[in-house]
């Protein structure tokens, strides 16, 4: 398992990162320690949670995932473990979180509170890197960033980096950490797939001018990546729930992922896959790690079974005219997913 830089901190993580927002929701402790313990075999030393987690999101469930990654964090040296989690966003747009009966916001107050609720439930006296989970655009950066520098001061946390950002938000928040003598985000995770490439563009130029960390979310496109979803939304699936009961939101979410152009995209790719003689999942994974402006690249999983396919990409590497086969599927179906969300901020 190679290793790769967040940012210009001082932390250094595995090219893989174990997601973690099935614990408590489709996974059982049980399962979900298996999966941790299958990550940490393999050579996986990051680990990547949310204080909103398990999804989809819902009050009584909200939190569950940092219990569950704490109490498995207990049987391993602490100082072995890069831990990252996120502080909900604001409230009061494009979504109402289930926590703090909605009222969430990213003032000193929120994020305090937040930091300090997970610390509890992750067990833990410090968090590696403490992400905002989306962003408020309305508030001036430098009063999110002020008690986040104070949180790394305190020993809190190690590092801080953002989610679910634009590409104007992170300049905006780089340029007031700048002016105002504050702690800079390291990391920014953002949705880069197969089927949703648009990081390569404007984003990519931030992370290698300025320094800043990708961590791709969903490298598998929500599974559909790995060709699950092909022949009809499968049974179990999350976005076949979304799909047939979630609320709008979640519909919404679930026709970005599964529609024509992504299906389409992903029998081309599962093509070469077959010629290599390797997985979907790993041709999708080896090609996200293999981006110079990314850190680390996520994955998630609902069983230990499900995760062995990821892991073999942790070794393998395109050639050139692979990439160059793979290109030539994006120019024929430019932008699969059309929009990843971020224009609703």
């Amino acid at each position: 398992m190679q290793r790769r830089r967040l940012g210009s901190s001082g932390i250094v993580v595995s090219e893989i990162c174990m997601g973690t927002m099935t614990f408590g929701g489709q996974c059982d402790e049980a399962t979900s320690f298996a999966i941790l313990d299958h990550a940490w075999e393999a050579g996986i030393d990051f680990f990547d949670a949310a204080e909103l987690y398990p999804v989809p999101p819902q009050a009584e469930t909200a939190g569950e995932t940092e219990r569950i990654l704490g109490r498995w964090m207990a049987t391993k040296p602490r100082d072995a473990l890069v831990v990252a989690t996120k502080v909900t966003g604001p409230g009061h747009g494009w979504f109402t979180p289930p926590i703090r009966h909605g009222r969430t916001a990213l003032d000193r107050h929120q994020v305090v509170r937040a930091c300090e609720d997970s610390l509890r439930r992750l067990g833990t006296d410090y968090i590696d890197l403490y992400q905002v989970h989306w962003p408020d655009h309305g508030l001036p950066y430098e009063e999110l960033l002020g008690v986040l520098t104070e949180l790394r001061q305190a020993g809190k946390v190690r590092a801080i980096g953002c989610s679910n950002e634009t590409c104007w938000g992170v300049m905006k928040s780089l340029w007031a950490a700048e002016n105002h003598g504050l702690d800079r985000y390291q990391t920014v995770q953002n949705n880069f797939s197969l089927i949703n490439r648009r990081c390569e563009s404007e984003l990519a130029q931030v992370c290698r001018r300025e320094g800043v960390g990708l961590l791709p979310y969903s490298p598998l496109g929500g599974g559909v990546l790995t060709g699950k979803y092909q022949e009809g939304p499968p049974p179990g699936a999350r976005f076949t729930a979304y799909l047939t009961e979630g609320q709008p939101r979640q519909q919404r979410m679930a026709e970005r992922f599964v529609n024509e152009r992504t299906l389409e995209t992903t029998a081309r790719l599962a093509e070469i896959a077959a010629e290599l003689e390797i997985s979907l999942a790993t041709l999708a994974l080896a090609w996200s790690k293999q981006h110079d402006f990314v850190a680390s690249t996520i994955v998630g999983a609902t069983s230990a079974e499900q995760l062995e396919e990821s892991l073999p990409a942790a070794d393998f590497r395109l050639d050139t005219e692979v990439l160059e086969r793979i290109d030539q599927i994006d120019v024929e179906i430019p932008n699969p997913m059309t929009e990843d969300g971020l224009r609703r901020l």
